[in-house]
């Protein structure tokens, strides 16, 4: 086995990030376990890139616009920088937990293509509850709407890695889940949502208070999406990628709820 084979480089993980998160054209020369690890680990890049992009737009609209129609904007260029990856994840989970079926069935369940009610449910309560926080953010001022946007797009793919850990197995073979499931150190996950907590704050320092607000939000979103892990895990026996997508979605809703309390 050679060293190019054994290990992946970093640029080898931000390939595979950029290439399986986003819509964004990167070639992806390396799909496997080594970069994988990497790719989870640098997720919160592919989340500042994204952030920066949603913000931006939903800055503009805010500003020429209103806050809600701002607010709008940034959730659904999100969505389609992502393809509608995390939010597909997170309706797959709701039906596959609510469906009360053993753990077999309930990822049959999530692997086929329909949604069902549960999906339905979780997809607009969630969607509204970060319109409405986002709006509320938009609505003080373009420049605190569009931290948001970044704190929240950050978190969702911090959360990834922690999803990652080398102690959470995949649920079953296959998929991209099982790609990466169980590649990431916690020194790795620490060192990702310490980073992006850092680059939160040094940006909050625009908005005052801001520098203190976005890297609670971060830890809140993050601890949020450790909580559906665990229950995941419990109930499936280990990771998919929808779960991934699940924990995404997630940690920005509670990034963005934290922020809403946090005024």
């Amino acid at each position: 086995m050679t060293d190019r084979t054994a290990r992946a480089t970093w640029e080898d993980g931000l390939r595979f990030g950029f290439g399986t998160l986003s819509v964004l054209r990167v070639r992806v020369e390396r799909w496997d376990r080594a970069a994988g690890a990497r790719a989870m680990a640098t997720a919160p890049l592919v989340g500042l890139v994204l952030g920066v992009l949603a913000a931006g737009a939903g800055a503009l609209v805010a500003w020429r616009a209103g806050g809600p129609l701002g607010a709008v904007a940034s959730v659904g260029v999100l969505a389609g920088l992502t393809r509608g990856l995390h939010l597909d994840g997170l309706a797959d989970v709701a039906d596959g937990l609510g469906s009360g079926k053993p753990a077999e069935d309930a990822l049959r369940i999530m692997k086929q293509s329909d949604i069902g009610p549960f999906g339905v449910l979780t997809l607009v309560l969630v969607l509204l509850a970060q319109t409405a926080a986002l709006a509320g953010q938009f609505g003080h001022s373009p420049l605190r709407g569009a931290l948001a946007v970044l704190a929240s797009a950050t978190a969702a793919r911090c959360a990834l890695a922690w999803g990652c850990l080398r102690s959470v197995p995949a649920a079953r073979p296959g998929g991209l889940g099982a790609v990466v499931a169980s590649t990431v150190t916690p020194a790795g996950a620490v060192a990702g949502t310490a980073g992006s907590a850092v680059v939160l704050a040094a940006l909050g320092l625009f908005d005052g208070w801001s520098a203190l607000r976005l890297p609670l939000a971060l830890v809140f979103g993050v601890g949020c999406a450790r909580l559906l892990l665990g229950r995941c895990v419990r109930r499936f026996g280990g990771i998919t990628g929808d779960v991934l997508g699940a924990m995404a979605e997630t940690a920005a809703t509670g990034a963005l709820f934290a922020l809403a309390l946090l005024g």
